[in-house]
């Protein structure tokens, strides 16, 4: 299986290309009721090392790399990447991004999104990188703010998640934007 090498440093912290032996640390990470609830329906919960082993094998395969984890100096704790549109918003990616709970609330996403918002312009033929947020996730819609996206609208009643209906916020950057 082919694999990469991508390797950007965030503080203490890294955005890098996963690697097989990331699966259990992200099976512990990611099955969390509470990262999950953020999420779109695709992540699923439970989460196990199978789900792990096979989304990595998955995006070792992209090409250009376009997904990520977010990794401490021992382990991946979650994962950030851009998913490429086609069509007339072909020169667009959607970023996302999910943290193991326990990084929570130490500019550790923050840093993520700067560093592949960055690649992302530098590495890919884009113009535009957008994110949605759930209404319900200031702390993501912050993420976004701090990191130079500009909020663009609120989609109302636009998300069914856990039995609860919210507004979607949706964000974005463009490569001329400043930077923060």
């Amino acid at each position: 299986m082919p694999t990469y090498n991508t390797f950007l440093p965030i503080g203490d912290f890294a955005v890098r290309s996963f690697v097989l032996d990331d699966a259990a640390a992200i099976a512990r990470h990611a099955n969390n009721r509470n990262v999950w609830v953020n999420l779109r329906d695709l992540f699923p919960f439970p989460y196990n090392t199978a789900h792990a082993q096979a989304w990595i094998r998955e995006v070792m395969l992209d090409r250009p790399e376009t997904a990520f984890a977010i990794a401490s100096a021992g382990e991946a704790i979650g994962g950030i990447g851009l998913h490429r549109q086609g069509d007339f918003m072909r020169r667009s990616a959607e970023l996302g991004y999910w943290l193991g709970e326990e990084y929570w609330g130490r500019g550790i996403t923050s840093d993520a999104v700067r560093a592949v918002t960055a690649w992302g312009f530098a590495h890919l033929d884009i113009d535009r990188i957008f994110a949605q947020v759930f209404a319900w996730n200031p702390a993501s819609a912050r993420v976004l703010e701090k990191t130079g996206f500009t909020f663009e609208g609120r989609l109302r009643g636009a998300v069914y998640k856990d039995g609860r209906t919210t507004d979607l916020l949706s964000y974005g950057i463009l490569r001329t934007d400043p930077r923060p």
